[in-house]
């Protein structure tokens, strides 16, 4: 069996899950799934599922540390349409009090980007990116079909 190009969840193991529900429900303002319950905040994203599970609990399902090297670093993306909206959507997030990590910038890459840090500092790059495109339903492409 061949594993299939495909993400379906991304879990993000967090110190206080009441918090970092709060944040993502309340602050960039998703929707939370009815299917969420008390230990376990589920987020419908295009195509996939973002869940927030408490750190510990989240090491000891994989069998790792809580600390150290069994989470290894990582940044998330969020694309935009527009150059312009960048820098839009971080002054947005700055006046809700999130804190930003590097502000909007011209990449060596050709785009333009920056970052912020949710609660638990998993970072958050918002990117323009002229190599690829938004469909119509937001979902960021590579390459557009033939």
């Amino acid at each position: 069996m061949t594993m299939q190009s495909r993400l379906s969840f991304l879990t993000l193991g967090v110190r206080d899950l009441d918090r970092a529900r709060a944040f993502y429900r309340d602050v960039l303002g998703w929707p939370l799934s009815p299917k969420s319950q008390d230990g376990i905040a589920f987020f419908q994203l295009n195509g996939f599922v973002l869940a927030l599970y408490p750190r510990e609990a989240l090491a000891e399902d994989a069998g790792v540390p809580a600390e150290g090297n069994g989470f290894l670093p990582m940044s998330l993306a969020h694309n935009v349409a527009e150059r312009g909206d960048v820098d839009a959507l971080l002054n947005e997030l700055a006046a809700k009090g999130v804190r930003i990590v590097k502000p909007a910038a011209d990449a060596f890459w050709g785009g333009r980007s920056g970052y912020f840090a949710d609660l638990d500092g998993f970072l958050w790059e918002v990117a323009w990116n002229p190599g690829g495109y938004l469909d119509a339903d937001g979902n960021f492409l590579l390459d557009k079909p033939a």
